[in-house]
């Protein structure tokens, strides 16, 4: 099961993944769509539900902010551990990740 179709990866039905990009800083806002950059960072809230995670990413020499919304608390705790394993990766081989034995 690949990160990008795994069933999990919603929040209340609607699919999570890829997330939008919002630029933050950088050279000009490429407005970029689906699995694009590279990952930077991930960081997941100080509070409570932990339902969501923070991507920062890179593309073309701009930084963009993603949100991963995610029912299952567990799943998302699981999914930001395993991010953190692939900072610098592109988010298209992120998104291809096979989840069947990582989580």
């Amino acid at each position: 099961m690949l990160l990008r179709d795994h069933p999990l990866m919603s929040y209340h039905g609607i699919p999570s993944w890829p997330p939008a990009w919002t630029w933050i800083e950088g050279a000009e806002n490429k407005k970029p769509p689906g699995e694009v950059g590279t990952l930077e960072e991930l960081v997941l809230p100080n509070i409570r539900p932990l339902d969501r995670c923070f991507l920062y990413i890179e593309h073309e020499a701009s930084t963009y902010l993603g949100c991963l919304l995610i029912d299952d608390e567990p799943f998302c705790s699981q999914l930001a551990n395993l991010l953190r394993c692939y900072y610098n990766h592109p988010i298209a081989e992120i998104g291809s990740l096979d989840l069947s034995y990582a989580l």
